[in-house]
Formats: structure tokens, sequence, C-alpha cells
């Protein structure tokens, strides 16, 4: 399966931690979607959702802001919630 690790964490600990196929994020310039083999890339994250698609299930996690680490078919995401 076609998957990127996708860690999202905040000064209080670890929110999620799972293999996802898609991952959109709430970007400051917009929302934008990452999926497996994407480009590395840093970005600022504005109020919005964090949401990803896990074994046919979408999820979502509401945060206020962060930034978010892209590379070698991993997301970091570190936020607020």
């Amino acid at each position: 399966m076609d998957c990127i690790k996708l860690h999202i964490l905040s000064p209080e600990g670890t929110l999620a931690e799972v293999m996802a196929e898609a991952v959109t994020l709430p970007g400051a310039a917009g929302p934008f979607m990452v999926l497996k083999d994407h480009a590395p890339l840093l970005s600022a994250l504005e109020k919005g959702k964090i949401v990803w698609r896990s074994e046919g299930q979408e999820n979502s996690l509401e945060i206020k802001e962060g930034f978010v680490e892209v590379g070698h078919n991993e997301i970091k995401a570190c936020v607020e919630a």
C-alpha cells in the first residue's frame, strides 16, 4: 500500500501516529494535500483541520496553528490543538 507516516505532536504529547494514504493540512497559503513521494517541504499551519485517510477511513483533528515538515514519506506536524 502507498502510505506515509503521519506524526502529529503538541506540547502535551503525541496526538496521532498513523500510516496514512493521504493527508490534507491547513497551510498558511491555503490547504494542501500530501501523498506518498511528496517533495520535501516546510510550512506554517493555520487554524483548521488536519484530515487523513487511513485504512479507508477518514479522520481529522482541529488545530489552532503549527508547523509541518514533509520528507522521506514522513509528515511531522507540531501543532497547538
